[in-house]
């Protein structure tokens, strides 16, 4: 059995917090690189992070924190990237250490913006990881959910299944239950186009469409995705499964949805920038849209879904003409 030897986490928001509070409660240690050491000597004062999910308490003993990147790699043997995919170039351009060697694990859904290339393709493209030590956390899971030990299904994606199931014993206990997948780039496109269709899903909601037609919405929404799936990465999969369904629905339609409720605020008259700003968070697929539309660009996949949200976020077409536009389409 593969041995994921010592962990550390990359990144502090609260996807990396609830993370951090599952690894944790198992190894009782863990490296944590956060960015910013005043953020580090609050955790360490407070006994949790003092931005996000406030109310989940760590041991602080059981945490090697470091703003230095450089320091948590030499260290640790599996790192767990949970930046947002806009910041993840920046990060890793301080890396004086290599990585290839390492286990990496990313829990980042989207796309890396410039290059277009999942968080997978670009450790392996450009850090020469080879793919065997890549791995992915994929499957509906909010981490204020996770937070509160609500019962949630994760997924290990790696194409080494010994790399993954050595994985999931790391993350499954109680309220998390596991599985394992060999579709590593499915499960990574997968999470970006869900925050696409969440973003979809929250401006028809600001433009005040029912239920009814938001499963609608959904339904063609898995199609689509389903569509792209098969042709850049044609395996076989089933798109029900929790990790690309379900990871749709509760990004659809969950509250505790950024971009639905980035989508939301742009149903309702905002401009991306005062959404954005009113937000104070990251709606990852603001970026994954436009990443997804220049990728499709040379695979011309039929994505009404994901072309409509490209018009209303980046052509400024109105959300009222571009959905209306949109529902002639579906059957």
């Amino acid at each position: 059995m593969f041995d994921v030897g010592k962990i550390a986490v990359i990144g502090g928001g609260s996807w990396a917090t609830a993370i951090a509070k599952i690894i944790v409660s198992h190894t009782h240690h863990i490296g944590w690189y956060i960015r910013r050491d005043d953020r580090i000597d609050d955790f360490r004062r407070l006994g949790h992070n003092p931005a996000y999910l406030t109310s989940v308490r760590f041991n602080i003993d059981e945490i090697n924190f470091s703003s230095d990147i450089n320091r948590i790699v030499e260290g640790y043997d599996t790192l767990v990237f949970v930046t947002p995919s806009p910041y993840l170039k920046n990060h890793l351009r301080r890396l004086r250490t290599r990585i290839k060697d390492k286990f990496i694990v990313t829990a980042i859904k989207g796309i890396v913006p410039d290059e277009n290339l999942c968080c997978s393709e670009y450790f392996h493209q450009v850090y020469d990881v080879p793919l065997e030590n890549l791995a992915c956390i994929g499957g509906p899971s909010h981490a204020e959910e996770v937070a509160m030990e609500r019962l949630s299904y994760l997924t290990v994606g790696c194409s080494d299944h010994d790399k993954a199931k050595a994985f999931t014993e790391v993350l499954a206990n109680t309220f998390i239950k596991t599985k394992t997948s060999t579709d590593v780039l499915g499960i990574e496109y997968a999470s970006v186009l869900k925050n696409v269709y969440a973003i979809a899903a929250g401006i028809c909601y600001g433009l005040n469409y029912g239920d009814n037609f938001q499963a609608v919405l959904m339904s063609n929404a898995v199609q689509e995705m389903a569509r792209f799936l098969k042709t850049i990465h044609p395996i076989d999969r089933n798109i029900i499964d929790s990790v690309y369904l379900g990871d749709l629905l509760v990004t659809g339609y969950s509250n505790f949805s950024r971009n639905r409720t980035f989508g939301t605020m742009i149903g309702k008259g905002y401009s991306v920038k005062s959404a954005q700003i009113e937000m104070e968070m990251i709606a990852e697929g603001y970026f994954g849209t436009k990443c997804m539309k220049e990728i499709n660009r040379r695979l011309h996949v039929n994505m009404p879904i994901l072309d409509a949200v490209y018009n209303i976020l980046y052509e400024r077409i109105s959300p009222q003409i571009e959905i209306k536009l949109l529902t002639d389409s579906f059957r």
